[in-house]
């Protein structure tokens, strides 16, 4: 299941979400300092973390180990940051990059899915 390293998905996953939430937020206002706190609000690794525990029933045996395995990689916190929420934000940013990389459909599927939920925008 991984051509790359974890941290290498997550960074992909960083940009893809990135992307994903600007052209989506892009169009809810014609207010720049409103878009930009749009996206800065569901770019946040407290906002991912939540998205993470959202889906995690979906995930597949194997999309469950490689959030795993990226929230317990070895990665650097600021002393600032809350660890574990940095931690969720992470891994769901790799499997963002992994489904990047490797299963546009499913990245499609889920993207679909967390424009439906509530608090999304």
């Amino acid at each position: 299941m991984e051509d790359i390293s974890l941290r290498h998905y997550a960074h992909i996953g960083d940009a893809v979400w990135e992307l994903f939430v600007r052209e989506y937020t892009v169009f809810k206002s014609p207010n720049i300092k409103l878009v930009h706190n749009y996206t800065t609000d569901r770019v946040r690794a407290s906002y991912q973390a939540e998205l993470l525990n959202s889906i995690n029933d979906e995930l597949t045996e194997d999309e469950q180990d490689l959030a795993r395995r990226a929230r317990n990689a070895s990665i650097p916190v600021g002393r600032r940051n809350n660890q574990a929420e940095y931690r969720q934000s992470t891994a769901f940013e790799a499997l963002v990059g992994y489904w990047y990389l490797n299963d546009k459909d499913r990245l499609g599927y889920f993207l679909k899915k967390i424009k439906e939920f509530d608090n999304f925008i």
